[in-house]
């Protein structure tokens, strides 16, 4: 139905600070758009989101060559701040069944 291939939680100082606002930072595929990642947390984690922005991550320098060349290189993710309803959380450790 909706397939996303990479989502990962972001854990920083500010992600962390975002959760009093009952938002929350994911790392998604460059390929997703919001449309997408919006269904697919609402019938994954049952909450309803209000809002969804996103942002690529700052490039990147590598330098290369014998004079350093310095390039940049463009992630290959995209970051999305996620906003839920009041009330709704998304579990950041879920258990585990074997």
């Amino acid at each position: 139905m909706y397939e996303v291939q990479y989502l990962d939680l972001v854990l920083t100082e500010k992600s962390v600070s975002l959760f009093e606002k009952n938002q929350y930072i994911l790392n998604v595929d460059s390929g997703s758009n919001k449309t997408k990642i919006k269904n697919w947390i609402e019938l994954f984690f049952n909450v309803k989101v209000i809002g969804v922005n996103s942002y690529w991550p700052p490039q990147k320098k590598e330098k290369r060559g014998n004079k350093k060349k310095i390039m940049k290189h463009r992630m290959h993710y995209k970051r999305m701040i996620i906003t839920l309803k009041p009330g709704d959380s998304i579990p950041l450790f879920p258990t585990l069944f074997y």
